[in-house]
């Protein structure tokens, strides 16, 4: 079977157990079903870089409109922006990252959602200090750090590495 058909299938199953769990009904995948996670382990992170980055760039936008002659012309649209940035700013510091590790998978939230990395699609797993990289046979590298989004990586060492055994998964570790 092709990836492209497993990825329409996968992706149609979330939909439809969305569905069954809005209408009080039991999911059909296993992949959505209590069982299978409850054996999933899940470690958050904190995102700080990209919010502070935000915060930044709004203060140097409101100094430098401040001291411009045009900021006697700005009306309101101006600190609509403003807030709208540091709403923006928040709701990525609340957001948390995560990477959760099921015997089929790893999700995680990626900037534009949450994805799924299934194990025919990982070529290698590296764990170096303070870093854990998943390697994907199609696509850029997953990276979870330690210094920049606040992952345990010491306690995710152990659970990647069971299951890169369980999958015949190559796993490094620097």
């Amino acid at each position: 079977m092709s990836r492209s058909w497993e990825r329409k299938v996968q992706k149609n199953q979330l939909e439809l157990n969305k569905q069954r769990k809005k209408e009080g009904k039991k999911p059909i995948s296993l992949t959505q079903s209590t069982a299978a996670d409850s054996t999933a382990e899940t470690f958050k992170g904190r995102s700080f870089i990209f919010p502070i980055f935000l915060i930044l760039f709004i203060g140097f936008y409101v100094m430098v409109t401040l001291r411009s002659p045009v900021y006697e012309q700005t009306g309101a649209m101006f600190w609509v922006t403003i807030a709208c940035y540091i709403l923006l700013a928040v709701l990525f510091f609340f957001r948390k990252p995560y990477l959760t590790i099921s015997k089929e998978y790893i999700r995680s939230r990626r900037f534009m959602g949450d994805k799924s990395l299934f194990k025919d699609a990982i070529k290698a797993i590296v764990v170096k200090k303070g870093y854990v990289i998943i390697e994907q046979k199609k696509g850029g590298n997953w990276m979870f750090s330690q210094a920049t989004n606040r992952f345990p990586t010491d306690d995710m060492r152990e659970p990647l590495r069971v299951f890169a055994a369980n999958n015949s998964i190559p796993f490094m570790e620097k």
